[in-house]
């Protein structure tokens, strides 16, 4: 009988706490787009890290928050779908804020699991003494929240501090299966939402201020040229208002060109050709509410739960 392991792991927390940041650290590329900004994740992404004794796929959630649209619920329902399916739960408590009620919130959601692991993130920016402390806090909040015998481990995923450790610690609590992905890749992303993600991952960081959650890309059409050196990319990104439609452009159309250009080079990075992308600007009112708009990014199932 083959000692081959495979399963899934889910990494859970409040919104910005280093989730996404910490998949790509595992998975060693980047998958999933990553902001300083909250709620950034929309979709569950699995990225998957095949070794010679396991395949491991790891599931970046959306940050868990008291949900005031049709997608925020859907958000929250994925979280609990994607917890309840895993072998083990990774709660990420970042090193540089305090810990509070949605952490409690979550942890609430994750007890009785057998599998816990408190990773506590974003080491890199607190000093040693400041790190202490925190741990201090981490094993008492454990005590609290019934998690006594969940693993503490601190991390920095920028700096690939300690994510080795954590990823042979995880390894040992997947169970035994043969690989559930081919061997060869390391996402079950599709291309037309990676893309999207992209192009949103560059709005958003361009506009944060003016458009923190009102921003939806959609990817209409998307090809390699005959001649193998041009990727063609035409989407859409939708927007609620009128007045944030201006803003998406900006003037003379400055900012959407920034959107853009910083965008085809991410794209250009995952598919190694010359990009052309051509992003359109919709209004598209109360598409948070929309069940078909929703639909249309991959939120499927039922929005009225």
């Amino acid at each position: 009988m083959s000692d081959f392991k495979a399963g899934f792991i889910a990494i859970v927390g409040r919104p910005n706490t280093g989730k996404s940041t910490l998949v790509n650290a595992l998975v060693g590329t980047k998958i999933v787009i990553t902001s300083h900004h909250p709620n950034t994740t929309r979709n569950p992404i699995r990225g998957i890290i095949n070794q010679d004794s396991f395949q491991m796929i790891v599931v970046d959630t959306p940050g868990m928050h008291k949900p005031k649209t049709a997608l925020g619920t859907r958000l929250n329902s994925m979280v609990n779908e994607n917890i309840n399916s895993t072998d083990a739960v990774v709660l990420c408590l970042p090193a540089n804020e305090d810990i509070g009620a949605g952490d409690e919130y979550i942890a609430k959601q994750i007890k009785g699991r057998q599998e816990v692991f408190l990773v506590v993130t974003k080491v890199d920016t607190v000093s040693k003494s400041e790190l202490a402390a925190k741990l201090v806090l981490v094993t008492e909040f454990a005590q609290k929240v019934g998690q006594e015998k969940a693993e503490i481990i601190p991390i920095s995923a920028k700096n690939l501090e300690q994510t080795d450790l954590l990823l042979d610690l995880l390894a040992k609590k997947l169970p035994i299966s043969p690989a559930l992905y081919p061997t060869d890749i390391n996402t079950d992303q599709v291309q037309e939402l990676m893309f999207a993600d992209l192009i949103r991952e560059a709005a958003i960081e361009e506009l944060y201020e003016e458009l923190p959650h009102s921003v939806m890309v959609i990817i209409e059409e998307m090809g390699e040229r005959d001649n193998g050196k041009i990727f063609d990319i035409s989407a859409t990104l939708h927007v609620e208002r009128d007045s944030q439609k201006g803003i998406i452009i900006g003037p003379q159309g400055t900012k959407l060109k920034a959107i853009g250009s910083t965008a085809r080079k991410s794209i250009e990075n995952i598919v190694g050709l010359q990009v052309f992308l051509q992003i359109h600007v919709k209004v598209s009112k109360e598409w948070q509410k929309d069940p078909k708009l929703l639909a249309k990014l991959g939120f499927t199932d039922s929005l009225s739960d």
